[in-house]
């Protein structure tokens, strides 16, 4: 019997087995997609005429995950900002862009990590992308976010969460 090859006639290495009763890890997106998303624009035309000073950004980002079964978590991310210039809004966007994301055999400690930083990791550059296109249908030059340290978001999150008194 002949045994599998990678293609240049080397040996094809085994894959490492898992052990009996223990469920080999599977971290899979099963869909993506835009829940809410609102784009305003409340000053315009007036807000698409030649700014002369840089607007000011203000984003906020947060992430929401819900258990849906045993498998399968929403992972929620929440992007809200604004560009203000001259004490008025230029422009507002509010957007939560979600995914399903199947866990199975992932150790319980690596779950959380997973779905709050990973998993919203994976979702962004989609979030960016419906972001720049609304900020660019708007009239105004396109908007790209900077990449998001989601390790800083959960240790941040995590650190509140063990300083927040405990209710009785």
């Amino acid at each position: 019997m002949a045994s599998p090859t990678n293609g240049n006639g080397n040996p094809t290495p085994a894959a490492p087995q898992t052990p009996p009763g223990q469920a080999q890890a599977q971290f899979r997106v099963v869909a993506q997609y835009s829940k809410d998303f609102s784009f305003e624009n409340p000053n315009a035309p007036q807000s698409l005429m030649q700014q002369q000073a840089q607007p000011t950004m203000n984003i906020q980002v947060n992430v929401n995950p819900k258990q849906l079964s045993n498998t399968d978590f929403e992972v929620e991310l929440k992007l809200d900002g604004k560009a203000e210039s001259g004490g008025g809004v230029l422009f507002a966007f509010e957007l939560i862009y979600a995914g399903i994301f199947h866990l199975q055999g992932i150790p319980q400690e690596s779950v959380g990590p997973l779905l709050m930083i990973e998993c919203p990791r994976l979702l962004f550059p989609f979030a960016r992308e419906i972001i720049a296109s609304a900020v660019i249908s708007g009239g105004f030059p396109p908007l790209l976010l900077d990449p998001i340290d989601f390790v800083a978001l959960y240790q941040q999150r995590a650190q509140t969460q063990q300083q927040a008194p405990v209710q009785a």
